[in-house]
Order: structure tokens, then C-alpha cells, then sequence
């Protein structure tokens, strides 16, 4: 299928917004297109983010018949306003997806897609808008100081053992024991002292004195709130990921989510945190593509 692709600007608050709408072409001959995605992008990048990975999923999904939006959020790209964080994008995204529907009227069902902050912006937009009824996260954003710190130490560090590289750098003398030493007695110590606060550290180094719950607490609590469908795709190859699953693995309540009938994972275990390759790009295309057409 044929598709178009026309710029969008619209306005939030004082500020003007920036995107690109990938359009199927009409045909005449089809039943009217009612769901469209609207790709978030992570920051701080703009709307065709790292290797052209959202420009090229959003045409390879606007060629399946399925409209997207891609956009600079305010203090993105060409987009007006401060720069600010994936917890500060509400009314960003509001104003998008009211442009969006604008622009193609048949429109009335909507599935956000999000990689990394992106995703965890989405999961806290997607349930105070009902049009919102899916959902594709991408390596989900749950950093804190330890949940990265253990990360780290567990999925790193051991792999970092199993590297000939490594042990070529120890037999010629390269290896720097003394800033290795730094690094995992570092992590150790942040770990020790996550353990020891009263509530773990927070994406927002002042949320623990605002009385605002940890960044995997509000998200939990998002993702038992949303009532749509979920695509989550996760890295192998990603300590982002890895923070996630770890979490996950480590909660009850969070297996209960994702055990979930309206949840649909796939595990990539070779890809990096952006899919870089053009075969792990293509793949999240087509999953991302089969899922939105499949209910």
C-alpha cells in the first residue's frame, strides 16, 4: 500500500509543535482507518530518532494501512518551549493526539508507542485519555540508583568476565585494576546505600523530599490503571532492559501485570537498547504492525 506524508504543527499552550503524519494512501475501496499510532519520542532526540528508526517505522507501518504521528515535544527538534522530562509531556501529548484525530477524522482509537522514557511517559498519559487503547513499550524507563547499580553489577560485570577482550587486556598489561576497583566498589556502595534510606531513589533526585513515590511505584501503579492492550518488547542486549526485567522478577505485583491476556511480550535477546540493526529494526516493525491489526 501507498502512503503520504504531510507536516503537522500545532499549538500547546504558548508553544508550537512540530511533526510528521504517515498517511495511507486512499484508496477508496477500504473500510475507513480507526486506529492510528502515535510514536513518543525519548529525550533528549527528535521525532525521527537515533538511525531514522522512528521515520522508518513510521512508514513501514503508514504502508500497512495504518496512520502514525511522529512529533518534537516543547524543547525538542523544532518545537517551541523549555526543554523538559518524559514526567512533564501531558499536555504535549494531549495537544498531539487532538491534532492527530483532527487530521484524520475516522480516527478513534489510539496506540502510543515508546522506547525507553518515551515508554514510561506513555504508560503515564494512556490512562487519563480514553481514546488511548494500546500501548507498545519499548525497554521501559524504571531507573533508580540501585535498580541500575544491581543491574549493573549482575548483568555487566558478569558478562564482562566471559569477554576474551578482557583477558587479552590482562595479559598485556592494559587492564587498569585501580579504576576497576573504583567502578564495582562505586556500585557496591550505591547499593549499601539504597538499602539503607528510608525509600529508593527516584528518577527525581528531589521526589523523596516532595513525598513523591519511587519511579517504579508510579509506574506499576499506571500500568494497573490502564485498562487497553500492551505490547511490550524488551533487549537482551541492554542494561535498561535488564533494570526492568530485574525489577519484575523481584515483584509479585508486577508478574501479575504482565501475566496479563491483554499483554503480549516478546524478549529480543541479541538486540541493543535502540535496535540499531536493520534486522532488529524490521522485526519491531512487523510485531508492532501485526499487533495493532490483530484485535
Amino acid at each position: 500500500m501507498h502512503f503520504e506524508e504531510c507536516p503537522l504543527h500545532f499549538c500547546c499552550h504558548d508553544s508550537w509543535l512540530y511533526g510528521i503524519a504517515s498517511l495511507p494512501a486512499q484508496t477508496g475501496t477500504t473500510d475507513p482507518v480507526t486506529r492510528g499510532v502515535m510514536i513518543v519520542v525519548g529525550g533528549p532526540q527528535y521525532r525521527a530518532g537515533s538511525h531514522r528508526q522512528f521515520t522508518l517505522l513510521a512508514r513501514h507501518l503508514a504502508a500497512q494501512g495504518i496512520p502514525v504521528l511522529r512529533f518534537d515535544y516543547r524543547g525538542m527538534g523544532d518545537s517551541d518551549g523549555s526543554q523538559r522530562t518524559f514526567e512533564d509531556i501531558h499536555d504535549d501529548l494531549l495537544c498531539a493526539t487532538d491534532s492527530f484525530f483532527e487530521r484524520v477524522p475516522g480516527l478513534t482509537e489510539l496506540v502510543i508507542w515508546g522506547l525507553c522514557d518515551a515508554a514510561s511517559a506513555a504508560l503515564f498519559y494512556a490512562r487519563h485519555d480514553p481514546r488511548v487503547t494500546g500501548l507498545v513499550l519499548l525497554n521501559p524507563w524504571v531507573r533508580t540508583d540501585e535498580g541500575i547499580a544491581r543491574a549493573t553489577l549482575k548483568h555487566y560485570y558478569t558478562a564482562r568476565l566471559l569477554e576474551p577482550a578482557l583477558w587479552n587486556k590482562i595479559r598485556q598489561g592494559r587492564f587498569s585494576y585501580v579504576a576497576a576497583a573504583k567502578s564495582l566498589f562505586g556500585l557496591l556502595r550505591q547499593v549499601a546505600s539504597s538499602k539503607n534510606q528510608a525509600a529508593p531513589a527516584t528518577s527525581n533526585e528531589t521526589a523523596g523530599a516532595c513525598g513523591i513515590a519511587p519511579l517504579p511505584e508510579r509506574m506499576q501503579e499506571a500500568f494497573s490503571r490502564f485498562s487497553g492492550r500492551v505490547l511490550l518488547i524488551l533487549s537482551g542486549d541492554d542494561l535498561t532492559a535488564k533494570e526492568f526485567t530485574d525489577l519484575v522478577a523481584s515483584s509479585g505485583e508486577w508478574q501479575q501485570l504482565l501475566a496479563s491476556p491483554r499483554v503480549t511480550r516478546h524478549d529480543f535477546p541479541e538486540a541493543n537498547h535502540t535496535f540499531s540493526r536493520r534486522e532488529w529494526r524490521d522485526q519491531v516493525s512487523d510485531w508492532t504492525a501485526d499487533w495493532v491489526q490483530s484485535w
